[in-house]
């Protein structure tokens, strides 16, 4: 169960607005999560806590194909993104990297910044616990739920090489 208030945003923030091109070069997450918006929101680092929530309408996460984009968004603390729809390659990398991201028109909608959200992965449930209004998105096949759990790409695979390695000894 993910749980945390909403940072709201509007169409189209391009990774250029999740982390400026000046920080590319960082590799930390942590790190580079003290930039995390600082071109639309300069004090959306100082806000945000650890277990927060991105909501956003259309088109998040368009731009260049850098993955350090849902890295920021993680480092910063944020535990994942709704939004009304997704740039899908930076979709790709959010899961490649173990961000969870929710399409939900309905739960864009009737989010606003500040609300506190509750979200269910394997049922697809985002819950608006300040209005207490729940929402349905897609859930995710087991496959990319285990992925995110893991941490994403990297991680789920060194976990399986492991569990593969303990059956063969």
């Amino acid at each position: 169960m993910i749980r945390g208030k909403v940072h709201k945003f509007g169409k189209n923030i391009d990774t250029d607005a999740i982390i400026a091109s000046k920080y590319a070069n960082f590799s930390d997450p942590l790190e580079l999560g003290k930039h995390c918006m600082e071109n639309i929101d300069p004090d959306f680092g100082k806000r945000v806590e650890k277990g927060d929530i991105i909501v956003a309408t259309t088109n998040f996460g368009c731009g260049s194909s850098r993955e350090i984009a849902p890295m920021t968004i993680k480092g910063a603390g944020i535990s994942a993104v709704v939004a009304k729809s997704f740039a899908r390659i930076f979709f790709r990398n959010a899961i490649n990297t173990g961000l969870p991201l929710l399409e939900c028109a309905e739960a864009v909608e009737m989010s606003e910044q500040g609300d506190v959200l509750e979200i269910d992965l394997s049922m697809g449930t985002i819950r608006n616990v300040t209005k207490n209004l729940v929402f349905s998105a897609v859930p995710y096949p087991e496959f990319i739920t285990e992925l995110i759990e893991a941490g994403g790409l990297v991680e789920y695979v060194m976990k399986k090489m492991e569990e593969d390695n303990k059956k063969s000894k």
